[in-house]
């Protein structure tokens, strides 16, 4: 009997877009997208909080879709687009991180690109949101500071804005 050798799998190469440049990751295929934008794109707005899809901390857009980047995996993203809060806006003037500033909407901030990734998303579908959109909308992303209120101010002040 043979012995088979202990070696991961050869990796392919992954091409995908992040916040319009277009990126290739060679490594291990099973790596969350999260630790390919902040460890190797040093893209560190996208936060890691709860590794499990649960909390929202880590929300990007790909393919024009929230997302949780702690769980989706490299291997599914060849061809991918993916958008993180850097990638919003040249300067950060999104008109919801402007309204996210203008309210103060943060406190800690840890959970805020996620919520603001989120945000974006739900204006660009439903651009006069309701209470209850948001409230729908932003379910799953948690606030340790309960910062909601505030949240949905700013949604609301960005959707007058872009009116």
């Amino acid at each position: 009997m043979s012995a088979v050798p202990d070696t991961p799998a050869t990796a392919t190469a992954i091409t995908l877009l992040v916040n319009g440049v277009t990126r290739t990751f060679d490594g291990d295929p099973s790596m969350p997208l999260l630790w390919f934008l902040r460890d190797e794109l040093q893209l560190t707005g996208t936060k890691y909080g709860c590794g499990i899809a649960q909390c929202g901390a880590c929300t990007v857009h790909v393919d024009g879709t929230p997302a949780r980047a702690c769980t989706r995996r490299m291997q599914t993203l060849q061809g991918a687009s993916v958008v993180t809060i850097e990638g919003l806006h040249v300067t950060g003037s999104h008109p919801v991180q402007v309204a996210w500033r203008e309210l103060d909407v943060p406190q800690c901030g840890f959970c805020q690109s996620g919520q603001i990734m989120q945000a974006v998303h739900l204006l660009r579908n439903t651009p006069r949101p309701t209470d209850a959109d948001i409230d729908a909308a932003m379910n799953g992303h948690i606030c340790r500071c309960g910062t909601y209120p505030r949240i949905r101010s700013a949604i609301k002040a960005a959707a007058e804005k872009r009116s």
